[in-house]
């Protein structure tokens, strides 16, 4: 496992765990099955990862309290934690942290961070009194690093810098996003700023693991043994400033893949960065829309549809041009469908992407009902 030293004080690997996609037991996301997903964290551990990261919403709520018993075999001085504080799940910031060191079972929170932040409400959250509050529990020592996790402009990023001295900032990086987003320049912003930058989706939620036929050929022919994931995460890798890329690993062998990509300095060469780009602009001439299945939308849609699963479908139906996938649909719950979306919203302001989930169920519902005639 490589490691980064972390302003002098840890040796942080350099792959972190997310604790947001762990294998559960059925469709609800808060029954996480243990067993598998100990393993999953067993192995990590084993494998040299000391860095966790979890969140107030991840599993319904349950991912703190898993990944809290799940560690607490270990020496606490061992790992570090990474947990985030939600605006929107629960204003009241001193109620939720006292509740999130509950469901963790430990006395402190190594990398405390403000989840999510949005252009749409990242003043309300300035002006709420919750870092000042963050800030005193710092003093306290039941927060050891404090920073946020960022989903907004890269002119809100650096009005945020502005106003506290951050320990760490956590962005979504991923060579999609760096040359199609904004990642590359909310990137330098933070390497300006000489600030530790923590990576999530650097496989875009598991949308740059396994990609066009095209895409993946590129690939391929320069190293036949290396998975698709792998150079995703070599890419993010390969960025100086880079602290800790997190990687939401559901299964053994993506933990076992991700450990064998940072068991070595793989930095990309010249020629692999040209093959990064070429590759990306095959598959973006292709890919619908970047959901990463996060579920951020899905409390708060009022039929109750499952928007990611929606979202995956659609990139299925554009990515091979056939519209017959969408009848996939047809599996999921009555009155739960694309066509049973009644375009209120209330998904969207949740949504990291900032994607028209209405406009794209009101697409799909169409490319349904149109294949449906047609048969």
């Amino acid at each position: 496992m490589q490691y980064k030293e972390f302003k002098s004080s840890a040796k942080l690997s350099m792959l972190g765990m997310g604790a947001m996609r762990l294998p559960v037991i059925g469709e609800d996301q808060g029954n996480i099955d243990y067993g598998k997903a100990k393993a999953i964290i067993d192995r990590a551990y084993q494998g040299g990862v000391n860095y966790y990261d979890t969140a107030y919403i991840y599993h319904n709520g349950k991912s703190e309290e898993f990944l809290g018993k799940a560690l607490a075999e270990y020496p606490r001085e061992s790992y570090y934690v990474a947990d985030k504080f939600n605006l929107q799940a629960e204003p009241d910031f001193k109620k939720q942290f006292p509740e999130q060191l509950s469901r963790l079972n430990m006395e402190y929170i190594d990398f405390y961070l403000i989840h999510g932040i949005q252009d749409a409400w990242m003043d309300q959250f300035l002006e709420s009194g919750a870092l000042r509050y963050f800030d005193e529990l710092k003093k306290q020592g039941k927060i050891k690093n404090l920073g946020f996790s960022f989903h907004a402009s890269p002119a809100s990023l650096r009005k945020l810098l502005k106003i506290y001295p951050w320990d760490f900032v956590q962005i979504q990086l991923n060579y999609l996003d760096w040359y199609y987003g904004n990642a590359k320049e909310l990137y330098e912003i933070l390497e300006e700023a000489e600030i530790p930058a923590m990576i999530m989706e650097p496989v875009r939620g598991g949308k740059l693991a396994s990609l066009t036929p095209e895409a993946e050929a590129i690939f391929k022919e320069a190293d036949p043994e290396a998975s698709i994931a792998s150079w995703a995460l070599r890419f993010v890798m390969s960025r100086p400033q880079a602290q800790v890329v997190l990687s939401g690993m559901s299964n053994l062998e993506q933990v076992e893949d991700n450990l064998h990509t940072f068991s070595e300095t793989a930095f990309l060469t010249e020629e692999e960065e040209a093959l990064v780009k070429k590759a990306t602009d095959e598959f973006r001439s292709k890919v619908g829309v970047g959901c990463t299945a996060c579920h951020y939308c899905t409390p708060n849609c009022p039929v109750g549809i499952d928007i990611p699963k929606v979202l995956s479908l659609y990139n299925d139906v554009k990515l091979v041009n056939e519209e017959w996938r969408a009848t996939f649909a047809d599996a999921m719950p009555e009155g739960k469908r694309p066509e049973d979306c009644v375009e209120c919203g209330a998904c969207t302001g949740h949504c990291p992407q900032s994607l028209d989930v209405p406009a794209i169920m009101k697409e799909m519902a169409e490319i349904r009902k149109k294949f449906q005639k047609e048969q």
